[in-house]
């Protein structure tokens, strides 16, 4: 069994950036290949590996220890540590799916009250952790074909592990599908949040409408009102003004008859003129409805106070 070296040294050998994770699961190089594994474990994940050399194989990082696999398949040395590596890698996502799992049904029991970004969270830690058993399946692919003459014997055991590494492949994918469909049901929540408050929106616009048209009847009504009223004052003051012109004393002069006579004439030809007119007969024969609608617009109208100032209480309308 090799020794333990660290994965600055091995990547300064390959001509790597020794201050950074190795960025492949395998590595190729002059001086040799390194097949890297990122394994969660309680206080995060650790890195270990592999690391061929022309004349050696020595195992990068924490030494794994011992399984039941190896030894089942009586396997020592090299090939025994390499399948010791792997299948505890297996066993490590397993034990990682299974607690997200665990964790995700703890969230779901909590419903509208769960917050969205504990959801990302775990998405984003199944996705970290199908990446890292995509490292595992490379990493069993390169130590099961190139470099198996590094590690005789191993090729039974290879393929058990890599039912292993599948089989969390699988628990992962199931785990990060569980958490897309509540992301989806999250998501259809918050869009029939939105939807709601959308149609209490479009219903409070359509009242708003409806009161502003409501009003604008009514101010309609008070508008004939005031248009009639104009109407008959104008054929009120036509007469009154020539009766107040001829009967000033300056105008004595003028003889009785005439003054008769002008007053029927001013009384009766503007009140032929006005009211022969087919808008204002018409604005009359609907002056009942406008009556209504008058009313009220009159009762909305807020009550004012002796001194000017407005009273607490308003109109119907009034909140």
């Amino acid at each position: 069994m090799g020794e333990r070296l660290g994965f600055a040294e091995v990547l300064k050998e390959l001509g790597d950036h020794p201050d950074r994770p190795p960025p492949h699961a395998v590595q190729h190089g002059a001086a040799g290949t390194l097949l890297s594994l990122r394994i969660p474990s309680s206080t995060g994940n650790s890195w270990q590996g592999v690391w061929i050399r022309p004349d050696r194989v020595d195992f990068v990082g924490e030494l794994p220890l011992a399984t039941g696999l190896s030894r089942s398949f009586h396997l020592t040395g090299d090939a025994a540590t390499l399948i010791d590596l792997l299948a505890g890698a297996a066993r490590a996502y397993i034990e990682q799916a299974e607690a997200i799992d665990e964790h995700l049904s703890k969230l779901q029991s909590r419903g509208r009250e769960l917050p969205s970004n504990m959801i990302w969270e775990r998405q984003r830690e199944v996705a970290a952790l199908r990446a890292s058993i995509g490292r595992a399946v490379v990493v069993a692919a390169e130590a099961g074909g190139p470099s198996i003459v590094r590690f005789p014997g191993a090729e039974t055991a290879l393929a058990a592990v890599v039912r292993e590494v599948d089989r969390a492949r699988e628990l992962a994918a199931a785990v990060q599908q569980s958490l897309s469909d509540l992301i989806l049901l999250r998501s259809a929540e918050e869009a029939n949040r939105i939807a709601e408050a959308a149609n209490q929106l479009s219903r409070t616009s359509n009242r708003i409408a409806e009161l502003a048209n409501i009003s604008n009847i009514r101010m309609l009504g008070l508008t004939y009102i005031a248009l009639v009223l104009g109407i008959v004052g104008a054929v009120v003051l036509i007469p009154n003004t020539g009766a107040t012109i001829l009967g000033m004393p300056s105008a004595g002069w003028v003889p009785g008859w005439l003054v008769d006579a002008t007053l029927v004439v001013l009384g009766i030809l503007p009140f032929a003129a006005v009211f022969s007119r087919p808008w204002i007969r018409r604005i009359l024969r609907d002056l009942g409805p406008a009556e209504g609608r008058a009313g009220e617009g009159v009762q909305d109208l807020p009550e004012l106070a002796a001194e000017g100032s407005p009273r607490l209480s308003g109109g119907r309308n009034h909140t």
